[in-house]
């Protein structure tokens, strides 16, 4: 598993944790720029920046059972031979990556073993692609999962540059394979067969100018009207791109004109304690000084807050 950084104050032994932080460092599929598979270490890196009181809920993350178990065995790129600086990390072709398959069957594999011990698995991408394991997993442990998806992008391709499980592909995978219990927050890119698709199937989603116009709130009220009325669980996906470029620049689709940082921290804090699973992907670590993974540990952080604190 992975090197030897581990997030801050995940030091649990795996046994006594409730809370399973892995990472999962693949971007085989990323379109625009690459660089995501950096980012686990990069928010482990980050979060040894914080204090680890939370005023907010008035309890301390070092009294919190989590465990950091490394990275997922993905050999990605054989990156330990080549020496890829930032700027053009997008650019560079290096050989003997991973196909998707292999780094979902890799992830899927974490995630029903973290589940199986009565754990909350918490997944560092990466690309988005690897949610789509992370949700299958879930949804075998619990047949009455919602999934909710932070993310300006549809993603509701059924295929993008050849391949069905891009990272452009994710919301469809999620809905056509795993379950239709679905609703996406922050929507405010797709094509026009996307826009087509989810209002000829009636998937539930909330744009960013809704989510600006009606707040948080709103949104927050309406979620169980649209989710199956039986659902007790969550699974929540966090695609970093789901924030304005002024909060997280660092991203491998970003896209202008989306949520906050605080608004994103709201959901969180709403959904945290009924979700089962949580992951955050899509930071591009090479495209800012650091101030993206910072946020992304942040959320992390605040993820296990919440749930905690709810119990």
């Amino acid at each position: 598993m992975g090197g030897e950084l581990f997030f801050a104050d995940a030091d649990s032994n795996y046994s006594d944790a409730d809370f399973v932080i892995f990472g999962a460092p693949f971007d085989g599929t990323s379109s625009f720029r690459k660089g995501s598979r950096l980012a686990p270490d990069a928010i482990r890196e980050a979060s040894y920046n914080f204090e680890t009181y939370n005023p907010y809920f008035d309890i301390d993350l070092a009294d919190i059972p989590f465990h950091d178990v490394g990275d997922v065995d993905i050999p990605f790129h054989n990156a330990g031979d080549v020496d890829i600086p930032f700027h053009n990390a997008g650019d560079v072709d290096i050989p003997g990556s991973y196909t998707v398959e292999q780094a979902q069957a890799a992830v899927g594999d974490m995630v029903t073993a973290i589940l199986s011990d009565g754990k909350i698995p918490i997944m560092l991408g990466g690309e988005h692609s690897l949610t789509v394991p992370c949700v299958r997993g879930s949804m075998n442990h619990f047949n009455d999962l919602g999934v909710v998806v932070l993310d300006a992008h549809f993603d509701l391709r059924q295929e993008y540059e050849g391949q069905v499980n891009s990272h452009a592909c994710v919301s469809r995978r999620i809905i056509e394979d795993i379950t239709d219990n679905y609703i996406s927050i922050g929507i405010r890119s797709g094509t026009r067969n996307e826009y087509s698709l989810a209002r000829s199937r009636g998937i539930t989603y909330y744009s960013a100018d809704l989510v600006e116009d009606k707040g948080i709130p709103h949104v927050l009220a309406e979620l169980s009207r649209h989710l199956d009325l039986d659902t007790s669980h969550l699974y929540l996906s966090l695609d970093m791109d789901v924030l304005d470029p002024a909060y997280a620049p660092a991203l491998g689709t970003p896209e202008p004109f989306g949520l906050t940082d605080r608004q994103v921290l709201s959901l969180i804090r709403r959904l945290a304690p009924r979700s089962v699973g949580f992951d955050l992907v899509e930071i591009a670590p090479g495209f800012d000084s650091g101030n993206t993974a910072l946020l992304g540990a942040k959320f992390v952080c605040e993820f296990i807050a919440s749930a905690w604190a709810s119990r």
